[in-house]
């Protein structure tokens, strides 16, 4: 096979068990007889929500500085290659194709082991990854932590961002369940940054005992503004003698309060790795700006106004709202609106409801999307009444809906999975 398309059919066929299982019994053999661990820090980022958006932070702040920088995140939302990139640039499909030829001569010589979808392509990321001259990987955790296929390496630095209940049937029913999976990235001796502003008691005690190098944010380290300056903000970190800081920062490129949050929790990392990873106040700045995350509260060019948000749980869901409440009026707010099966659909219809006057809903394709009626009735429900929902067959048909009816002082929103932000795009 030459072609990426070819691979990425295949290996989703190399497995005959569920799409998802966790646990990294699988893929230590082959990433031991790849020889695939780094030779300089990796960044661990794990968490229900911002962990992407942390990874960017990290990426572009410690790309200003100079350094060489790999990423890897997941899903994508246009192509299989952004999840991939190495100093800003993402896997071209040649190099992609090499490298899962790589991890299926390694699979087979070691007695065709069935590895998963996600298995297989991070080790293939890895694969790329160790054959280039790097200075830091920054990763982002899958899904939990504790047996998710990136925990098989050995983390210089582990950050946990937000911990919200998602993902029940693989990590549990309740936040202190989920935090003990989330904890698992972290190591005996190494800093751990925990930017949940409210950690559980489950999350705390894992920390001690697995002897990490614990930070939290708002004890350890933290973020303000000051009315006098609010474009700007400062970040401070504690040391045993003293409090670092640093003053007027810009805001970051991603849009939303939340991401103050993000961008402290990546500072908090760097401040604890500065030893090796040395970044000065003008890459800081620089990266604040340069920073790029499609579809985290993302607002397009042009009008009518659009924001393109993946976010698909209760969690992003208030954070959401939050953000849309800090824009600027608009007469109309139509929403673009798909989700998968698994998540907490009405819950996240009430969180946002109050912003919208529109609800444009359709279909995500595939045995984990919902179908019309499912989402009708959620949004019946939660009390959205029946003339502001609008039926269409696809996300596709549903973006283009809301931009005929949506005037140009309007705002359109579009959200509820990546499936929905990339089939709109």
């Amino acid at each position: 096979m030459t072609a990426l398309a070819d691979w990425l059919a295949r290996i989703y066929t190399i497995r005959s068990g569920p799409e998802i299982e966790m646990g990294l019994e699988r893929i230590r053999p082959i990433f031991d007889r790849m020889a695939v661990a780094p030779n300089c820090p990796a960044i661990l980022v794990a968490g229900t929500n911002g962990k992407g958006s942390v990874c960017a932070y990290l990426s572009a702040i410690l790309r200003a500085a100079g350094f060489r920088i790999a990423r890897y995140t997941s899903p994508h939302i246009y192509r299989f290659n952004e999840r991939i990139v190495v100093n800003g640039v993402e896997a071209s499909d040649a190099e992609l194709v090499a490298a899962f030829e790589a991890v299926e001569a390694a699979r087979l010589a070691e007695g065709n082991l069935p590895l998963t979808f996600f298995e297989y392509t991070t080790l293939a990321a890895f694969h790329l990854f160790a054959a280039t001259r790097l200075d830091a990987w920054v990763v982002e955790v899958g899904l939990g932590g504790r047996l998710d296929a990136t925990n098989i390496l050995d983390a210089d630095c582990a950050v946990i961002t937000s911990i919200a209940v998602d993902h029940t049937e693989f990590l549990g029913p309740t936040r202190e369940l989920i935090a003990v999976e989330k904890a698992g990235i972290l190591r005996k001796g190494r800093p751990a940054i925990i930017a949940e502003p409210d950690p559980t008691q489950s999350l705390i005690a894992t920390a001690e005992a697995r002897g990490a190098l614990t930070s939290y944010i708002g004890r350890d380290f933290g973020w303000q503004k000051s009315p006098e300056t609010p474009n700007q903000w400062g970040f401070w970190a504690k040391e045993s003698d003293h409090t670092m800081r640093r003053h007027g920062l810009p805001l970051p490129a991603l849009r939303g309060g939340y991401q103050l949050g993000n961008a402290a929790a990546a500072l908090a990392a760097l401040h604890a790795l500065n030893d090796r990873l040395p970044v000065s106040q003008g890459a800081v700045k620089q990266g604040l700006l340069d920073v790029h995350w499609p579809g985290r509260f993302q607002v397009l060019p042009g009008r009518p106004t659009t924001v393109l948000d993946v976010g698909h749980n209760v969690h992003a869901a208030i954070a959401l709202e939050r953000a849309l409440a800090d824009m600027a009026y608009f007469p109309t707010t139509h929403a673009v609106f798909a989700m998968l099966k698994d998540k907490d659909i009405r819950a996240v219809v009430d969180a946002v409801k109050g912003r919208i006057d529109e609800w444009h809903v359709a279909p995500l394709p595939g045995l984990r999307g919902v179908d019309i009626e499912t989402l009708v009735t959620a949004l019946a429900t939660a009390g959205v009444i029946d003339r502001a929902i609008h039926r269409h067959a696809s996300v596709t048909e549903a973006y283009a809906a809301a931009r005929k009816l949506a005037a140009e002082a309007d705002r359109i929103v579009v959200f509820g999975s990546f499936l929905t932000v990339a089939q709109a795009l």
